[in-house]
Parts: C-alpha cells; sequence; structure tokens
C-alpha cells in the first residue's frame, strides 16, 4: 500500500516536471494576459468540465468569484462554473440530451467580451466539444485544458494548456495546479493595470 501511495506522488511529480521541461506552462501566460484585458472590457470567464473535470471549474470560478489570497484582498471578479445549476442540467439533459447541457447555458449567457475555458483530459467529451463550437460561432474565446495531444479540443482551442500524461488523475492534478496559476497571474495582470486595488474587497 505504500508503494501505491508513494508512486502517485512519484508520477504526479514528474508529470508536473515535464510540464517545466517542456515549457507547456507559457501558455498560461498568454491566458492570463488575454483574460485580464476580457475582464477589464466587462468580460467574464465561463467554465465547463465533466467529473472532476467538473469539479476543476467550479474550483477556479470559486477562485475569482471570492477570493483566491487572503494578503490580497479585492472586489470579485466574474466568473460562472457552467455545471453548477443541477435544474438547468437535468432540465437539458431531459429535453435536449446531455450532449448539449453547456453549449445551451453558453449561448443564453456568453457574450463576445467572454472567455471559454473548456476542462477536459480526452478532449474528445461531446458536450465540451459542442460548448466549443458554440463559443466559435459566438466569436468567444476558447481555452482548452487537456491531457495529451488534446484530442478533437484541440483544434477549437485559442490558447490550450495540454498535460503530456495519459493518466487522468495526474492530468487532472496539474489541470488544478495550472489553474491556480492562471488565476494568480489574472489577479497580478489586473492588480499592475490597475483595475483591481489591493484592500478594496
Amino acid at each position: 500500500m505504500k508503494n501505491i501511495i508513494k508512486n502517485h506522488f512519484k508520477n504526479s511529480i514528474n508529470t508536473k516536471k515535464k510540464i517545466l521541461n517542456l515549457q507547456k506552462y507559457l501558455s498560461i501566460l498568454k491566458m492570463s494576459k488575454i483574460a485580464a484585458e476580457k475582464i477589464e472590457k466587462g468580460g467574464k470567464i465561463l467554465l465547463c468540465g465533466n467529473g472532476g473535470s467538473a469539479a476543476d471549474a467550479q474550483h477556479l470560478a470559486a477562485e475569482l468569484l471570492v477570493r483566491l489570497k487572503p494578503a490580497n484582498p479585492r472586489k470579485g471578479l466574474p466568473a460562472i462554473a457552467l455545471s453548477l445549476d443541477i435544474s438547468t442540467l437535468t432540465a437539458c439533459s431531459n429535453d435536449f440530451g446531455f450532449d448539449k447541457v453547456y453549449e445551451r447555458s453558453l449561448e443564453s449567457l456568453a457574450n463576445t467580451e467572454d472567455i471559454l475555458i473548456a476542462i477536459t483530459t480526452s478532449g474528445n467529451s461531446k458536450n465540451i466539444l459542442n460548448a466549443m463550437k458554440k463559443a466559435r460561432k459566438m466569436k468567444i474565446l476558447v481555452f482548452g485544458f487537456l491531457g495529451l495531444d488534446g484530442g478533437k479540443a484541440l483544434k477549437y482551442c485559442d490558447e490550450s494548456f495540454l498535460v503530456p500524461s495519459n493518466v487522468t488523475a495526474h492530468i487532472q492534478e496539474s489541470h488544478i495546479t495550472a489553474g491556480h496559476a492562471l488565476m494568480e497571474c489574472i489577479e497580478e495582470n489586473l492588480f499592475s493595470s490597475g483595475f483591481l486595488k489591493k484592500n478594496s474587497n
């Protein structure tokens, strides 16, 4: 049992080392700058995913809506995890099918100053792909948090963060690390531009 635990940590660390060595993290810098500019123009961040990735979407939305660091109190920033409303999810699944749940919400809530962050380890989830396609039609930028080669989702991304692994757990662990880094960089960009002021929550 100890080996299972130790191996999991070792493999997770090795995946993150690959991200650093291959400089996969550089896309986060681009994403943060673009996202900060969109927020300054009145845009918001919309996030979607399935299973653990849905939990990551909610987690990261909360980091913007509430706060990221106690040392940096500031006003809330606009973010929506599209998986939050169980009534909408079940109604859409029942009436149109589960493949449409994020596409429908995006169509109803998003505008051209927004950004969709699509989180999918496989890159092939139909409901995520449909949301990404809808975002493209609506001229909304799409950021993808993906695994390995990105799957079908890669071609719908304006920017993407790819985790060089085919192990779902390690992809998700890297996604949340990258997500925290992205949110911190967005916050720092907004502090630097003067859009946010510390101690102004």
